[in-house]
């Protein structure tokens, strides 16, 4: 009986440490504070939010937020392009934004109570509670937030992050400098393959147990990341398309001659391509009158850079569920066009259906002579002539084509019967005419050299 009434409430506890002789100063040092905290906090969530933000961030959407002309744009991609500098801007920001609301929340907590008769209650709010609202509303939901919409808080805090970065820029610097050298000591424990050396594991293995076939698929996969969609496009000048002022019945006529099951349609020239014309959309409407407007049938072309890899190519065809693009210079001028079985043709060789026609791109005279169209592709020939592609690196230069690297090699247009000496490689002009090459024998001079 006696213990309980001695006993203090939970009630009276928190009355009794309740400061009831604020002054008006006092009052208006709360307020402020107060202010300042949830100012702070709000600080807090943007900076943590664009850690996620910018971290979800898919390739598709790293493109479609890079390629709009704005100055967010640029900073997105100054960003993503920094990671390491990016990370060390959210951490640095957000441990002095943290610092400074628990030293404000001091105050005010210090000026609402007196914590004098009952320590262990100060330390519960002002640690605990503190931390409790810090966590939730400056991490935990901005951060579940930005998970949900990336793009849009990536292009919100696009401006304030890259500000803060050039603001701590000495921190940052400081930072990242020091977890380099963290990163060196780690990563030379372990060892990173690199291409040329999977491609000569590859090249030594037991031809019993890898089949010459085999390896050939197994190099291409192997070096399928660095071909880029320049390297294995259809030229311009072979591009197969359709003019969007052609009467029906004559389309039909040439779809027929084509036998493609997809055609790029274009108006005045292929610079100006507006849509990709599907075979199978025009079958319902075969008996149709010729005055029939087909163009109504032509889907959005996907347009793609020549600098593009095959491999992002390829998961972006399958994203898309297309199965052609537009390839297109840095003027938007239309290079060329490639397709999905141009990609996988680069992993496993040649592919024919039924309805194709041979193309014979080379000859074999003997084992080191050969005879090639001049619009062959450079890493084709060298697949034909079982050499590194590689070995043509510095003459190449810009060039895909046969005919495109000679004419780099010799910097003029080569008459029919001129002879081109390369590394050990002998070129022979079999037919030219005054704005191209056609066809070209090619020679090896020391086929020791290449085994």
């Amino acid at each position: 009986m006696e213990s309980s009434l001695t006993s203090e409430p939970p009630v009276n506890t928190v009355l009794s440490i309740i400061n009831i002789t604020l002054t008006t100063a006092d009052v208006a040092t709360i307020f402020i504070s107060i202010t300042v905290v949830v100012a702070l906090i709000v600080c807090s969530a943007i900076i943590s939010s664009s850690e996620n933000a910018f971290f979800s961030l898919s390739k598709l959407q790293i493109e479609e937020l890079t390629e709009e002309e704005s100055r967010t744009s640029k900073y997105i991609d100054y960003l993503i392009n920094h990671p390491k500098h990016l990370l060390a801007t959210i951490l640095i920001s957000n441990t002095f934004v943290n610092i400074a609301i628990v030293m404000v929340s001091t105050v005010v907590i210090g000026l609402l109570f007196d914590f004098s008769t009952n320590p262990l209650f100060g330390f519960m709010i002002e640690i605990v509670l503190v931390t409790f609202i810090l966590v939730l509303f400056g991490e935990v939901m901005p951060k579940i937030f930005a998970s949900q919409n990336n793009m849009r808080v990536a292009r919100f805090v696009a401006i304030p992050m890259y500000s803060l970065s050039k603001v701590l820029k000495p921190f940052v610097f400081l930072l990242v400098k020091s977890t380099s050298i963290i990163d060196k000591r780690v990563t030379k424990k372990g060892h990173i393959l690199s291409v040329d050396e999977l491609t000569h594991a590859i090249e030594i293995t037991n031809e019993e147990e890898t089949p010459r076939e085999e390896k050939i698929i197994l190099k291409s996969i192997v070096n399928f990341g660095n071909i880029n969609v320049k390297q294995i496009m259809r030229q311009r000048p072979d591009i197969t398309a359709i003019k969007s002022d052609t009467p029906f019945k004559q389309l039909l006529m040439k779809i027929n001659d084509w036998g493609y099951s997809r055609v790029p349609v274009y108006t005045d020239n292929l610079d100006n391509i507006n849509g990709v014309l599907y075979i199978k959309d025009l079958l319902p409407h075969m008996h149709n009158a010729d005055d029939f407007n087909w163009l109504t049938l032509i889907r959005k072309p996907y347009f793609v850079p020549e600098s593009k890899k095959i491999d992002d190519l390829l998961k972006e065809f399958q994203s898309k569920r297309v199965h052609l693009a537009v390839v297109v210079d840095e003027f938007g001028g239309t290079q060329g066009i490639v397709t999905m079985e141009d990609i996988l043709e680069e992993i496993f060789g040649e592919i024919n259906d039924e309805f194709d026609e041979d193309e014979v791109f080379y000859s074999r005279l003997n084992d080191h002579t050969f005879v090639f169209e001049a619009k062959i592709a450079i890493n084709d020939m060298c697949k034909f002539m079982e050499v590194e592609t590689e070995v043509f690196d510095d003459a190449r230069q810009d060039a895909d084509t046969l005919g495109g690297m000679l004419l780099e090699l010799q910097e003029e247009m080569p008459k029919q019967g001129d002879e081109i000496v390369y590394a050990d490689f002998k070129f022979v002009i079999e037919s030219a005419d005054k704005r191209r090459i056609k066809r070209v024998k090619v020679e090896v001079l020391n086929p020791q050299n290449q085994a």
